[in-house]
């Protein structure tokens, strides 16, 4: 697949978040209404670091009253999610298809993007970029720029015209893009896909209802998790790859989900390590008696500086 060349990719001054932040703001707006409402069919691909490209296909209806979204991964084995309005069914390799309670396709964009984007403004501001062409569209890019640099900041190019995300990255606080997607085709039609209709019509597992909060642990205490993170839930696991039990927790600004792991120390490691690919960081540290594992879009060093924060709670 061929990743079209950006011409052009950044034409912008340092932001001024004192200066059109309402402007900003409506763009986003505008991108998430534009989502909602259409009906599409779009591929992109996700570019982390030099090698390692993921295609996807993208498809977005409204039909009878009711929002269908379709989103593919379309290397290796393939992984498929269907929402139907607020229920999403999963299409796993080597799995039974399964529907869980959603409002949104845990997909590369974050999908508070297409929601609630007011929520990220106590601890992001909203700031208008320049102007550039992104596969051969005059796109608009807007940046969503984290108040302290724990985080990457998370930049998109809409297009001019249809307001939809023609490319998004998430960027360090030195400017570097460490992420990117890049839409590598659109189209817009006004009736819905034949495809995705038929899709929404085929006989779907029921979903299942959220799990209680009757499993949530409180074992473990995480001081260093950046300003506004919450916690979505905390519950202990058995980890597929060893069967190891795991104090797992999740947390969350909207923007971005972090994971922690904690469990007893394995003979192999020795020492603390950092993996990254793309915005995501691995980060594996070795305490007095068990073993950190922090898992989410994060700077390396937020990521070390969690890890290390974890602690019995008292």
């Amino acid at each position: 697949m061929r990743i079209f060349v950006v011409l052009a990719w950044l034409v912008v001054a340092l932001p001024s978040f004192a200066s059109e932040p309402n402007e900003a703001k409506q763009l986003l707006l505008d991108m998430a209404e534009t989502v909602k409402k259409s009906n599409f069919t779009a591929s992109f691909v996700v570019v982390k670091g030099r090698n390692n490209i993921e295609p996807y296909a993208w498809r977005h209806a409204n039909y009878n009253g009711k929002e269908l979204e379709h989103l593919s991964l379309l290397d290796g084995a393939g992984v498929e999610m269907l929402r139907i309005d607020n229920v999403v069914t999963y299409f796993e390799p080597q799995n039974t298809p399964y529907s869980l309670y959603s409002s949104s396709l845990a997909g590369p964009i974050p999908s508070i993007i297409f929601n609630n984007i007011t929520d990220l403004e106590p601890h992001y501001h909203f700031a208008l970029g320049g102007k550039s062409r992104i596969s051969g569209r005059v796109a608009q890019l807007v940046r969503i720029e984290s108040k302290d640099q724990s985080k990457f900041n998370y930049w998109l190019w809409l297009d001019g015209h249809s307001k939809l995300p023609l490319k998004t990255a998430y960027v360090s606080a030195t400017g570097e893009i460490v992420e990117q997607l890049q839409m590598t085709n659109v189209s817009f039609s006004e009736q819905p896909s034949v495809e995705l209709i038929e899709m929404s019509q085929q006989n779907l597992p029921s979903p299942v209802a959220a799990a209680s909060d009757d499993n949530s642990i409180e074992t473990w205490q995480i001081e260093a998790m950046p300003a506004g993170f919450a916690l979505i839930k905390s519950e202990r696991q058995t980890l597929n790859l060893n069967g190891e039990l795991a104090d797992y927790y999740l947390y969350s600004d909207g923007l971005i989900e972090v994971s922690v792991f904690i469990q007893r120390p394995l003979a192999s490691n020795s020492r603390s390590k950092a993996l990254s690919a793309g915005a995501t960081t691995v980060f594996i540290h070795q305490a007095a008696g068990y073993e950190v594992s922090v898992i989410g879009q994060l700077p390396p060093m937020t990521a070390k500086l969690v890890a290390e924060s974890v602690q019995r709670a008292q």
